[in-house]
Parts: C-alpha cells; structure tokens; sequence
C-alpha cells in the first residue's frame, strides 16, 4: 500500500516538475484575456456530443476529388500534346502565388511626383525636361510591378486545370462547408460562379448541396475555360451526358438585379479583374445577384486578404439599396464582427487565411497529399443576429501541458491571445479549446464590459 502511495506520489511530482515555469506563465497570460471567459452555455451547446465535436468544430476532413472529375481531368492531359507539362504547371503555380494587384494610375502619379522631386534635388540629375521625364520613367519601370492580365487560351487553361483544379476545389468545398455545417437547413437551388474557369466551384456545390440545386450559372470570359470545363463535366469527352445537370455558361456578367442567385461564387477571380474600378464594379454586380450568400476567396497572400476586405467594406457600407431587395448585408465568416480588420490594423499586418487539406489529381508530379492556403469572405443578407457570433481561431493553436494557446479574432473587433486552461476557464472550455483547429469558432462569451486584451505571442516551448 505504501508503495502504490508513493508511486503516485513520484507521479505527481513529475508532471509538476515537467509543467513547472510553464504554469506560472500560463496563469500569467491567461490573466491578461479576462474577455474569454467561459462557455457559451446559453442553448446547452454541447448537448449529448462529446467535446471534440463542439458545434464551433468546422474543420473539413482531407478533401478528395469526385472520381469522374479526376478521371476527366487525367484523360484530358493524358490526350494533350503538350511538352513538359510538369514544368509549366509548377512555372504557372508560382506566377499565382507570387502574383500582385496592379498598380492604380494615382499611386503611379504619386510614385512619378515623388522621383520627381528626387531627381530635382540631386544636383547630378538631368536638368532638361525630356531627361528628367526619361529618368522617371526609367526609374518607374524598375521599381514598379508590372501586372499583366492572363489570356487563357486552349494550351493555357489545360495547364492551368492541371495545377489549380484541385486546389480550388478543396478551398471552395471548405467555404461551402461553412455554410452547411451552421445552417443544415439551408438548401440552394441557384448558383452563380463568376470567373468559373475549369468548374471547380460547379462540382464542390453539387458535391455539397447536389439534392437541391437545380442551376449553376458559369461566367468566364475565356472561351477555352468554358469549353474546358464543359469537356470536364462530360468525361473528358466532345460529346455526351453532362455528370452535374443544369450547368449553363456565359461569357459575360449578367447586370440585371432582376434575377438573382442563392449562392454567388467569385473564387481565385477578383485578382484578375485589372483595377480597383473594375473589381468595384464587379463586386457590387454580384452582391446585387446575391439572394442569400456571397462567397469571395483568394489566394492565403497580403494581397488577397486586402482584396477581400475591401470587397467586404464596400458592401458593408454600399449606399446603393436595391428596390428588389433591400436587405442589408453582414458578415457571415470568416470574421465575427463588421469591424475594420484586427489583422491589417495591427502593428505588423498579417494576411488572414486558412488551410485545407486534399489529395491532389494522380499525375505523375503529385507524389503526396497538399495544403491549399486560402483567404475568403462569405457576406449573407439579412441581419448580423442571424450569425453565430463566437471567436475565430486565426491560427493553428498550440498545445501545451495543461494549458492551450489560441489567437482569436473576437466579436468586439479585437484580436486576443487566449491562454486557456482548465482551472482558470473551466472544464468544458479547455477541452473544447484542446480539440479545436485553425478556423474553428470558439464557443465562449467575451463580455462586453470588459477591455479587450492585447494580442502577444506565445512562448517559445
């Protein structure tokens, strides 16, 4: 007996010495978020579900492609003459990624106005007028990216479904999950896809909401994409019956508010549109087609998420009402809150962005699973108490001894480093914030009487 006693008694005293100069600290830091809490146990949230599967748990699992897809998409390459069809895939992959916003004529006025004075003052310059403008623009041309727009013809658009097809799929299925995971009772029966490119947002919706969409609007100015596309949702083939019914193309957007769409989708697309006039132009188009959803995603980059938060600042605070329908609009996810973004804000901006997991297309240069990184914003009419309104998780969390640590963008527009542990937020709290994720919401209160708490890093471990 005595010897039982005094193992667990060494027992003890070994997790205590493992997790001593990490448990001060944690109490620490937790002090510093007084905002979270404690469980939002407003509607018995958990119910009989253990915690792992909290209703703030919105992870998807590795997504796979529909097999008939992959299968076209192979047939499709494998038919092609194309030479080196790896490198060009890797080469385009990176153009996108690397790929900025092209520069508005007043920022190049300004960047022109500011060498200007540059050169004046350098006693070395040109003095003529002819050079002085030449070294400018010589000098503009060196320092200023040079956006050029994509012309996606056959060759182009079949490298570009080999290296994207997939990944865009696993992005959009990922914000569709969204929307089904919180409103079950949601079901569709119109879509629009706007820059639809090879269909990849067409077979994540009928792959999520098949039983009730009845038509799927694709718009792409590219000729070869739509003809690319319709070949992937007929096998690969010329000819033949299409595996998705109801699928339209156009090459042009609709304007008029009469009809409008349950989902409207622009995905990888608001970056191509060659300025902040056209991308303004674009977005309010679509949130006129908009009759419940408007999902917008980008590349996982800081020209992304800005290009999405300025897409959402303006139907936020568009002036235009629509006397078909006049609903206002609000911000269903990512952010749990209509407030300037904590993240561009801070003193280092951050790109807001998130992670799905999928299985690539077999070909021969996909040796291993992947990541697909992604910025989106999905805005819904009506009013935000509609929208569940719990803190986003915005990083991958870290798992310590007794304690875990989350960075949250909170309902107050703030972002909070939550340290949580069982002692100091209770149970039920800490084990839901053990086995949630990146984008997961968190199901717990922040009081609005008290101060929001800074945002800080967490120690090195």
């Amino acid at each position: 007996m005595a010897t039982a006693t005094g193992v667990r008694y060494l027992l003890t005293l070994g997790r205590w010495r493992r997790g001593l100069g990490v448990a001060p600290q944690s109490r620490a830091l937790a002090a510093l978020v007084p905002g979270v809490s404690q469980v939002d146990n407003k509607s018995d949230f958990l119910g009989k579900r253990p915690h792992r599967r909290h209703p703030g748990i919105l992870r998807l699992p590795r997504v796979r492609l529909p097999q008939a897809l992959a299968d076209a998409a192979q047939l499709l390459v494998l038919e092609s003459s194309m030479p080196n069809v790896e490198k060009q895939v890797q080469a385009l992959t990176n153009y996108l990624w690397s790929r900025h916003l092209p520069v508005e004529p007043e920022e190049l006025q300004r960047r022109a106005v500011h060498l200007e004075k540059k050169f004046l003052e350098n006693p070395d310059s040109p003095q003529t007028e002819e050079k002085l403008c030449g070294a400018v623009l010589h000098a503009l041309r060196r320092t200023t990216y040079h956006w050029q727009e994509l012309s996606y013809n056959e060759g182009l658009s079949l490298v570009y479904m080999a290296a994207r097809l997939d990944g865009g799929f696993a992005a959009v299925s990922r914000a569709f999950h969204e929307i089904q995971s919180r409103i079950p009772e949601f079901q569709p029966q119109t879509l629009m896809d706007f820059g639809s490119g090879t269909g990849s947002v067409t077979w994540a919706a009928h792959s999520t909401w098949g039983q009730s969409l009845r038509e799927y609007m694709c718009v792409d100015s590219s000729a070869a994409m739509l003809d690319l596309s319709e070949k992937l949702l007929k096998g690969g083939l010329e000819s033949g019956k299409p595996y998705v019914p109801g699928v339209f193309f156009r090459q042009f957007l609709p304007v008029s508010p009469k009809v409008q769409f349950d989902v409207v989708v622009s995905a990888f697309s608001l970056s191509e549109l060659p300025s902040k006039a056209h991308r303004t132009e674009v977005v309010q188009t679509l949130w006129r087609k908009t009759g419940h959803f408007l999902i917008l995603v980008e590349n996982g980059t800081k020209a992304g998420h800005c290009l999405l938060m300025d897409a959402r600042d303006l139907v936020l605070k568009g002036k235009e009402k629509s006397p078909l329908d006049p609903r206002p609009g609000f911000v269903f996810a990512p952010c749990p809150h209509e407030l300037p973004c904590p993240q561009l804000t801070a003193h280092k901006p951050l790109a807001c962005s998130f992670s799905q997991a999928y299985h690539p297309i077999a070909f021969s240069w996909n040796k291993k699973p992947k990541e697909e990184k992604f910025s989106m914003v999905i805005l819904a009419r009506g009013s935000p108490e509609e929208a569940n309104r719990w803190p986003r998780i915005t990083q991958p969390i870290l798992k310590r001894p007794r304690h875990v640590h989350c960075h949250l963008c909170c309902p107050d527009g703030q972002m909070q480093h939550a340290v949580i542990t069982a002692r100091r937020h209770g149970r039920d709290l800490y084990r839901c914030a053990r086995v949630s994720s990146w984008g997961d919401l968190l199901p717990v209160i922040t009081p609005p009487e008290l101060p929001p708490s800074p945002a800080k890093d967490p120690p090195e471990s």
